[in-house]
């Protein structure tokens, strides 16, 4: 199980080499977990401290806005990871340009704001996202919602805790969180839909299991409910950014749950893929509901 919270094991050398690749493995990783849900803690402060009314708001080449508020919550990470595991490479959002694809071993993948439509329109689902994925697949993983006081994180197969953080980027208590089993055939069943990103497939997956009841949601939120057993299914059947999956796969992972393409195949991270895109992926909050 994951430790309480400040009750982490400690180690002097958390980031460890295998055949001169560094390596964070479920002990090292068990090791960073307060430190690196401090450091995302202090970037959703930076975050919440940004004047929406006042910022400036940029476009990517992809068309996707950038904010004062992703660049001081990327600063943040990215100063704290140089300091915490430096010989670990991380991939950003905001610094894709310095990519060096494929990753072997292990790489820092970070959302700095997930959700930056969200942020903008001035609502409070937007997130920060940091996960640690080792040897192509996703650890251990943090969401951060700063505007909605919470903190999920996640150690696969060492359990998934919901945390309260103050505006200040005080962290209190951990609480165990856990998936749900799927509802038995005729009963209601949950389906965590994207508020700003819908798309056709993903509405065809829903329609044909009858019982749907769809839960609009933003950013990485939406594997959050999945986690914590408040929703069933998070299907999204159209590419996706790695770094907005990556740490909600960790957490879904450890709480129970299993991510899969629409086929059922396992998702690899940190390839050669152009763009950092995921195609397709279904987020199951009981594993027996896969195909």
């Amino acid at each position: 199980m994951l430790p309480p919270q400040g009750g982490r094991r400690r180690s002097a050398t958390p980031c460890k080499e295998a055949a001169n690749v560094p390596v964070i493995d479920a002990q090292s990783a068990t090791a960073l977990m307060d430190a690196l849900t401090a450091l995302v803690a202090k970037a959703g402060t930076a975050v919440l401290s940004v004047k929406r009314d006042r910022m400036t708001i940029g476009g990517k080449a992809d068309g996707s806005p950038v904010t004062d508020a992703d660049l001081a919550s990327d600063r943040i990470i990215a100063e704290g990871l140089a300091r915490l595991c430096p010989d670990i490479p991380v991939l950003s959002e905001e610094r894709v340009h310095l990519a060096t694809p494929p990753y072997v071993g292990s790489f820092f993948l970070i959302d700095p704001l997930d959700g930056t439509k969200e942020f903008i329109a001035g609502r409070d689902e937007f997130t920060v996202n940091l996960a640690i994925v080792t040897d192509g697949v996703p650890l251990f993983g943090i969401v951060g919602a700063p505007a909605l006081g919470s903190i999920w994180r996640g150690l696969v197969g060492h359990g998934a805790q919901r945390l309260a953080v103050a505006p200040d980027s005080d962290v209190g208590g951990a609480e165990p969180i856990a998936t749900r089993p799927f509802p038995g055939r005729g009963c209601q069943w949950i389906a965590a839909v994207s508020r700003s990103h819908g798309d056709s497939r993903s509405n065809a997956f829903i329609d044909s299991r009858p019982g749907a009841v769809r839960k609009p949601l933003g950013s990485a939120v939406k594997f959050c409910r999945i986690a914590e057993g408040g929703a069933d299914i998070y299907p999204r059947l159209a590419p996706t950014s790695e770094w907005d999956v990556a740490a909600g796969h960790a957490l879904v992972a450890a709480a129970g749950g299993k991510i899969t393409d629409g086929r059922g195949a396992p998702l690899r991270f940190g390839e050669s893929r152009e763009g950092f895109l995921v195609p397709e992926f279904i987020a199951w909050g009981d594993p027996s509901a896969a195909p």
